[in-house]
């Protein structure tokens, strides 16, 4: 034991002396039981909503933050939003993905002008592609968890982010989206990074002007899956 364990051992020993809460077997196995069953944490009311009225709550807090929010039926008609998503906006057709076995199964021969470049974003990048790991309704916020599948670059290099999240991970608020993660992870494996996303990039710390873009993309687009 080093000079600084040693230190700590008898800080803490003092503070369980001052509470009275000595060490013991009892106390280690209650300690242990809360840890491999947790107490649901307190959920807000605004959190509860049924799910029609959380994707109104996404939708709403997503456009009043300068988002631009799609809908679709099935899995099968992204491509076809995202091409639509870009011409639109006067965007190339070529976008920037990393490995998501979701995206890379759906159908893009249906876009053949849209071009899918592989791995992090680089410099030369416009538009990258992401899929959520979970979005809250409550504040309209995306939870983008790192990888080779999502690569970390691909939220916050490219100009314009296009996020697809699935209707199944619309979550109330923030403690169903920590529950996400750790369903689709494991216990113990949680990812290096993660990302709570609400709109695009801003900052008015400039003279007061609003900046868009300033630590990030400047658009962002978000395609939810009903099916």
């Amino acid at each position: 034991m080093t000079a600084v364990d040693s230190a700590r051992e008898r800080m803490l020993a003092r503070i369980r002396q001052g509470l009275g809460a000595q060490a013991s077997a009892e106390r280690r196995a209650a300690v242990a039981r809360r840890l491999a069953e947790p107490a649901p944490p307190l959920i807000p009311e605004r959190a509860r909503r049924p799910a029609e009225e959380r994707r109104q709550q996404l939708r709403a807090f997503l456009e009043g933050q300068s988002a631009t929010f799609i809908e679709v039926e099935r899995a099968g008609e992204v491509p076809a939003a995202v091409a639509r998503y870009l011409r639109s906006a006067n965007l190339p057709l070529r976008v920037r993905a990393g490995d998501d076995p979701y995206l890379a199964g759906l159908d893009w021969r249906s876009e053949p002008a849209l071009e899918r470049l592989s791995g992090p974003a680089e410099a030369g990048d416009e538009v990258g592609l992401s899929r959520a790991a979970a979005a809250v309704a409550e504040t309209g916020t995306l939870v983008m968890a790192s990888g080779p599948d999502n690569p970390v670059t691909v939220n916050f290099l490219p100009e314009t982010h296009i996020v697809v999240v699935e209707e199944a991970a619309l979550v109330g608020g923030y403690e169903g989206a920590w529950e996400a993660i750790r369903a689709r992870f494991g216990r113990g494996a949680m990812p290096r990074t993660v990302n709570f996303i609400s709109g695009p990039s801003r900052t008015a710390d400039i003279a007061g002007q609003l900046v868009m873009g300033a630590h990030g993309p400047r658009r962002l687009c978000v395609i939810l899956v009903r099916g």
